[in-house]
């Protein structure tokens, strides 16, 4: 809740949580997490849901130089102009000017929650403009078959709206109205 995407270009973003909890401010444990990330990674962090900036425009460079794909925050960013220059995918709850200092509490890899929702280190993130779902790891396959499922039929309703139906039409929804 209250996450948003703040950068980044129109995309959807998919990968492998890494999982960062810290405290407001202390950004010592998300920028060691890097050392942690494989390519491909996406990596999501607990800062407490707290203003304080717990990332930045240093971070996001090695984050690209890692092959990091996203950074999820339940916290706050800063350097936000620099970040969207590089083009790189962020989410957080806060923008702010403030930076935390580099303290050293926290965790890296352990079940967090993020946004109020649980998080496994391994779990699978799906995030684009509308939002950021959630896979546990040992659903992806069969939520990756759902959602191919959901995607053709949304191309072949498409499909029917492009050659003058209704969505109405091609979803038949006459048939739940009450008849008379």
């Amino acid at each position: 809740k209250g996450i948003r995407k703040v950068s980044g270009k129109k995309e959807k973003v998919f990968g492998k949580a890494r999982t960062v909890k810290t405290i407001s401010g202390d950004w010592a444990k998300p920028v060691e997490a890097l050392e942690k990330t494989e390519p491909g990674d996406i990596l999501v962090i607990n800062a407490g849901g707290d203003e304080l900036a717990v990332w930045g425009e240093l971070a996001t460079n090695s984050a690209i130089n890692k092959g990091v794909k996203a950074i999820i925050i339940d916290g706050g960013v800063r350097d936000i102009s620099d970040i969207r220059d590089l083009g790189f995918p962020v989410w957080a709850k806060y923008i702010t000017p403030e930076a935390g200092e580099p303290k050293g509490y926290g965790e890296i890899g352990s079940e967090i929650r993020c946004g109020g929702v649980k998080i496994n280190n391994g779990d699978y993130i799906l995030a684009d403009e509308d939002g950021v779902v959630v896979i546990d790891k040992k659903e992806v396959d069969e939520m990756l078959n759902r959602a191919q499922m959901v995607y053709e039929n949304e191309e072949r309703v498409r499909e029917e709206i492009k050659n003058n139906s209704t969505l109405s039409e091609v979803l038949e929804l006459d048939k739940w109205e009450e008849k008379k």
